[in-house]
């Protein structure tokens, strides 16, 4: 296991935010917004809270891959987010990496190692970003991912311990299993870089959330995470850790999110619907 130190980044640095936009309907309240990263991006994201003083439990939602669904973005849990932001809490949604259709064909899996750190450390941001709003309760602290955002999430988990409670959709364990669908690689070179990957790789980090519960949520009809891969990746987490599956494929279904709201709510202690 490499240094955390690889995942470290000046938390002084000013986050420089910019207000794009703000509205409030039904006692939420909107902003849209851009922040600076560590390594000189700007990135989009989006804040929905109750209008209040708090203290409010916050969530962070880190989206999925999915180029060819309109919700490949920051915008995939809004609905969510507004949902909670009605019983109590404060949730950001940010943009990643793959918010890009087209970052995995622009990739390179010589790029692929530094371009995961590089998310790490754009999510531990998140979290500053989220925990710097008035009124957050740093105590009740979700972090919810799907896909890509899952694994990452797992990956950030496993080097900053703010997170109190994880929801982990549809990800597999392994990165290679995503980034050598393309190009596939054979031989010496596909064993080198799964070796390269292997420190990052969800299944070998993901012990370390505890004593954070986890909920795991797999789809029997995903042909990305096939069963036994979900049983896998469920099996290397440390208890507290529930998992449930879904007659759905990898973008899951409304029965995953009437679940997943319900367990948030409890952990976050949250008021009733």
């Amino acid at each position: 296991m490499q240094n955390p130190a690889e995942f470290d980044y000046d938390r002084a640095a000013p986050l420089d935010v910019r207000e794009v936009g703000q509205r409030e309907r039904e006692g939420v309240v909107e902003r849209l917004l851009t922040y600076a990263t560590p390594l000189g991006a700007r990135r989009a994201a989006e804040i929905i809270r109750p209008d209040g003083a708090g203290p409010h439990p916050a969530i962070l939602y880190v989206h999925w891959y999915e180029p060819e669904s309109p919700d490949s973005n920051r915008t995939q849990f809004q609905a969510e987010a507004r949902q909670l932001a009605r019983r109590g809490a404060a949730a950001l949604l940010i943009e990643t990496l793959w918010s890009d259709r087209d970052f995995f064909i622009k990739r390179t899996q010589d790029d692929d190692y530094a371009n995961s750190v590089r998310q790490v450390v754009e999510l531990r941001q998140a979290l500053d970003l989220l925990l710097a709003q008035p009124g957050v309760d740093a105590g009740r602290l979700a972090y919810v991912g799907h896909d890509f955002g899952a694994m990452y999430g797992a990956l950030a988990g496993s080097v900053d311990g703010r997170p109190t409670c994880y929801a982990l959709m549809a990800a597999t364990p392994r990165f290679h299993e995503w980034y050598l669908y393309s190009p596939r690689l054979e031989g010496q070179p596909r064993e080198q870089f799964i070796a390269t990957m292997a420190p990052l790789d969800p299944i070998a980090r993901v012990a370390r959330l505890a004593p954070a519960p986890v909920l795991f949520q797999f789809g029997h009809s995903d042909p990305h995470v096939p069963d036994e891969r979900a049983l896998e990746f469920y099996a290397a987490a440390s208890a507290p850790k529930q998992i449930r599956w879904y007659d759905a494929g990898h973008g899951l279904s409304e029965a995953a999110t009437r679940d997943r709201v319900a367990w948030l709510a409890q952990q976050l202690g949250l008021a009733d619907d």
